[in-house]
């Protein structure tokens, strides 16, 4: 038996390109220094451009190098329209831009809109008083009759979402840490002030924009108190923080958002250019298709959804099937690592995590329904760091240690060269360590190897895009037991592709009558096999054919 998904099963008009591509993700604190100060910057990223084209990748979204005092590593911008110096200058950055033009690369910027620095001119010139011309720009309120704060909204990092500001006499709303600002979306400025310097960014030649928390932007106008959760979801927020504790109803998500993000598509369809969105709420996969639809809109969206600590066979089909059957002409992008979660060789891979389990998860993302995101590092099937306490840089860790270790494990240093001093990012100390086992596995030891993580996410990368049915075809599930993921890609004119996962550590066989007569696809170079009608998966094994 299997489960049908038809939401679209036609070529994509070409001008949705960006469904055919793969995402690879560029945190630049971390990727290349150039310059020996022990942090990334962006003429590093230009340096290592070739590695990134070499994957076949198709598109670099690169996480925030804007003006910021780095209180979150940049995602608390001070200036949305110029390069942090630590990361370089504009001329820079242009030139990182052409070097990616020039090998066939897109470029996609990380847009904090919902939130800046407290440091940003906007919010200095908010917070001097209640009648100057940005008095309106960010969420302002009076304390309640006993000074306690305007509702029971929380922070994502802990605490009131609300922090009292002794010059205007009210409490301002910060969504993340306190010294991020929410801006206000309900005053029409804000929206064209954002508007304005994304449209600087587009005329510069940039391809689109990742929207960072994207359905943060609006928040409820009579500020009523959130309801407490009724299902406390522990798989996408750490249950040692109240913020999963509340049901999210009034604090984001608001129903403003959706003119908002069509006037963003407006502008992008002005350059040609795309939009990812990145959606944190109670019913992600809901507001995901919801923020797609109609393509006037985001043009894919993704979540914390396959981001989460545990999964099986059965919850990755959930959560694929879910959407299909809610998304209304959308997309979506499923990532299985970023810079806010443990990496998936540790989440997902056991206590021994083995090459094989990088080779499989990375042809399993390949074979849904979405265009794939990858994070920087994985392709070398980079464990999770462990970092000292005395180490630790991220605030959101500090906070919930030791029960939350927070996002550094997963930020550290790119390990390109295994004999250099601190494996060839820096020639200083970096800012966050680079684990011995890291540095063993660098890029320049991988490169050497022809069976290596990284000369296999090589070989899949440039394999997948001879088959439009695993980027442009419909998907459909098979009811195979666990631990196997057995999934059906079908495109109008091109012969179906099948293919079957193992997500344990041990060696399964089960027996699908509806792989008989299939042609194993043995290019795909995974250890599988198909005798009749049973497949055998050893260990983290996964398997390719095609019907018909």
């Amino acid at each position: 038996m299997s489960t049908t998904l038809t939401t679209q099963t036609a070529l994509k008009p070409a001008s949705q390109w960006w469904r055919e591509a793969v995402i690879y993700q560029v945190y630049p604190r971390s990727f290349s220094d150039s310059n020996g100060d022990g942090i990334g910057d962006l003429p590093g990223i230009t340096a290592k451009l070739d590695y990134i084209a070499s994957l076949g990748v198709d598109i670099v979204w690169i996480s925030p190098f804007f003006k910021s005092p780095m209180k979150d590593f940049g995602y608390d911008v001070s200036d949305y329209c110029d390069v942090d110096p630590l990361f370089g200058t504009l001329a820079d950055f242009d030139q990182l831009l052409e070097r990616a033009h020039a090998l066939g690369l897109k470029i996609m910027i990380d847009q904090v809109l919902s939130h800046c620095s407290e440091q940003h001119p906007w919010f200095v010139e908010s917070r001097q008083s209640r009648d100057n011309p940005k008095a309106d720009w960010y969420v302002w309120a009076d304390p309640q009759a006993d000074g306690t704060p305007p509702n029971n909204w929380l922070s994502v990092f802990g605490g009131s979402a609300w922090q009292w500001d002794a010059r205007r006499r009210q409490y301002y709303m910060h969504n993340f840490l306190v010294s991020q600002p929410d801006l206000n979306f309900h005053h029409p400025e804000v929206q064209q002030a954002h508007l304005d310097s994304m449209r600087f960014w587009l005329e510069r030649g940039v391809d689109g924009f990742r929207l960072d928390a994207c359905n943060f932007h609006f928040h409820d106008r009579q500020l009523r108190n959130n309801p407490a959760a009724t299902n406390r979801d522990t798989k996408t927020v750490q249950d040692t923080n109240p913020y999963g504790m509340q049901s999210h109803l009034y604090d984001k998500t608001q129903p403003e958002n959706l003119p908002f993000l069509e006037k963003i598509r407006g502008l992008l369809n002005e350059y040609g250019a795309i939009a990812i969105g990145e959606v944190g709420a109670d019913d992600s996969l809901g507001v995901m298709a919801e923020y797609t639809a109609d393509d006037n809109k985001l043009h894919m969206a993704y979540s914390f959804n396959l981001l989460v600590a545990d999964i099986s066979a059965q919850y990755i089909r959930a959560q694929v099937e879910d959407f299909e059957a809610r998304v209304k002409g959308g997309w979506v992008s499923w990532s299985v690592g970023n810079h806010d979660v443990v990496r998936v060789m540790s989440r997902w891979g056991g206590k021994n995590p083995t090459p094989a389990f990088a080779k499989m998860i990375l042809a399993l993302q390949l074979a849904l329904k979405g265009t794939p995101c990858l994070y920087q590092g994985d392709e070398l099937a980079l464990t999770e760091a462990s970092i000292a306490y005395e180490d630790i840089q991220d605030p959101y860790g500090i906070t919930f240690w030791p029960e939350f270790k927070g996002r550094d494990g997963c930020r550290t240093p790119m390990p390109w060269s295994a004999s250099e001093p601190y494996a060839g990012f820096s020639s200083a100390k970096p800012w966050l360590p680079v684990p011995p086992e890291h540095a063993a596995n660098a890029a320049n030891v991988q490169d050497q190897q022809a069976d290596s993580a990284l000369n296999y996410a090589r070989h899949i990368l440039h394999w997948r895009k001879q088959y439009p049915q695993l980027s442009l075809g419909d998907i459909f599930f098979y009811d195979a037991p666990e631990p196997i993921l057995a999934v059906r890609r079908d495109l109008v004119g091109h012969k179906s592709i099948v293919a079957a996962f193992n997500l344990s550590d041990q060696t399964v066989a089960f027996d699908l009558p509806e792989f008989e007569g299939a042609m194993q696809l043995d290019a795909v170079g995974l250890p599988g096999s198909l005798k009749g009608t049973q497949l055998h998966l050893p260990p983290f094994g996964a398997w390719f054919a095609e019907l018909g």
